[in-house]
């Protein structure tokens, strides 16, 4: 990520972009073509006026769309390249897709099935690789779905997605949000969802969209439409195939419960027929450790997401652009390491040493506590080690007790110098985290 100051001068963005033409604009932000002068390719600029967004309190859906665009590398999701920010905006650098929204191609009739096939296809590969990293996009529509010059299908804004750690207790998510025709009748009731249950459900009216040409539930109504999504009230037309008919009717099942998974989408019939082979994205590393989550420990390392990885590279430090803390007042410390987690509780003890600290360790966590009164009591710190990978570790450093300026104060004098030569980031060498 880049941190920039200038404002845009003479339709030059920061000295770098180029901007030309309004594509589109919403509530907080708008969107621009720009062109980037180094190396000449074209982007589509989000620009985000920081002020309005903190103002109404979705600084956290703001840096929740960064996070996983960030991790979101494959062939049917937008890129997002770069993202900078200024005092008062926040800009976004993303794949500047020609073709236009999926939603135009619809506006003008239904679409053959060989074409809806493909489409719909792209789209399934594409949620697929999200809820595989635990992302749920939550406003799946055809106004979403971008299609670029050779008709290729690309899923954009997940300004409302939700990440694993946006579960509560019970396991489920409790935000209602999405689109209301597109959105599943669990999401509705407001008694807690699935995420992929309810992506599943907004895939399948945007198949019996692109078959039929008009939407399954639609009514001038809303609380009418609401009480026809909640009891799956809809009819195909007779144009649709049989198998067509089947797969549209398992997806738009109002028991989430009994609701066909994706892993079952993809072994349908309809589903299969004229499969291209599967493109599969090339990842970064960091990013790729994900998958290696269930090495982890128990519950703390599956809600270890691939935010907390992102934030592990000053790169992509995202607390610079919301400004939700001040610099003293922060109360952890993470960063990745390819040692051993023996070496990791060794550096923690020998720190312990200089200040007369008392220790207590196991395998994967270490805890310091000092022994002299401070401003606030006698310093405590927890060190958890979560194992992502077979060589790749995540250190999580907090305060347990005591007072958050000693703490911070003991983190950049005596922490931070001991890890130097064993923290792992991905853009800058061994450096420690701010």
């Amino acid at each position: 990520m880049t941190m920039a100051t200038e404002e845009t001068c003479g339709g030059v963005l920061h000295g770098k972009y180029e901007l030309g033409r309004l594509l589109g604009h919403g509530t907080f932000a708008k969107v621009y073509y720009a062109r980037n002068l180094e190396s000449g390719r074209s982007v589509a600029m989000k620009i985000v006026g920081k002020e309005k967004v903190i103002k109404v309190g979705m600084m956290e859906q703001v840096k929740r769309e960064i996070s996983v665009m960030k991790m979101m590398h494959h062939p049917n999701i937008v890129e997002l390249h770069e993202v900078m920010a200024s005092k008062s905006k926040i800009y976004f650098a993303m794949e500047f897709v020609r073709g236009g929204e999926l939603f135009a191609k619809i506006a003008k009739g239904r679409l053959k099935e060989e074409l809806a096939r493909s489409y719909f296809q792209q789209l399934i590969s594409a949620i697929d690789f999200c809820h595989s990293r635990c992302v749920y996009h939550r406003d799946l529509k055809p106004e979403n779905l971008l299609l670029d010059e050779d008709g290729n299908l690309k899923v954009t804004d997940f300004g409302l997605s939700a990440l694993s750690d946006h579960l509560r207790q019970d396991g489920l998510l409790h935000t209602t949000c999405g689109t209301p025709a597109y959105v599943a009748p669990e999401v509705i009731g407001k008694k807690g969802y699935d995420g992929a249950k309810a992506d599943i459900w907004s895939c399948g009216v945007i198949l019996y969209v692109l078959l039929a040409g008009y939407l399954p539930f639609q009514d001038d109504n809303i609380v009418a439409m609401y009480r026809r999504i909640y009891r799956g009230d809809f009819k195909c037309p007779p144009w649709l195939s049989p198998e067509a008919r089947k797969l549209i009717t398992k997806m738009l099942d109002p028991n989430p419960s009994s609701r066909i998974s994706i892993a079952k989408i993809m072994e349908s019939s309809w589903f299969k027929k004229s499969l291209p082979k599967r493109l599969r994205a090339k990842e970064e590393q960091e990013f790729a450790v994900m998958d290696a989550l269930s090495l982890g420990k128990g519950k703390e390392a599956q809600s270890f997401n691939a935010f907390h990885i992102i934030s592990l590279s000053e790169g992509f430090d995202l607390s610079p652009l919301f400004e939700e803390k001040k610099r003293d007042e922060k109360e952890e410390l993470r960063f990745a390491t390819m040692r051993p987690a023996s070496s990791v509780i060794s550096t923690l003890e020998e720190v312990a040493k200089t200040k007369n600290f008392s220790v207590k360790k196991s395998d994967s966590c270490v805890r310091l506590q000092g022994v002299e009164n401070g401003r606030k009591g006698k310093l405590g710190i927890a060190a958890d080690i979560f194992s992502v990978g077979p060589s790749f570790l995540v250190v999580e450093v907090k305060k347990s007790s005591g007072d958050t300026l000693e703490y911070n104060q003991f983190c950049s004098k005596e922490l931070r110098p001991a890890l130097k030569d064993i923290v792992w980031t991905s853009t800058t060498g061994n450096s420690v985290p701010a």
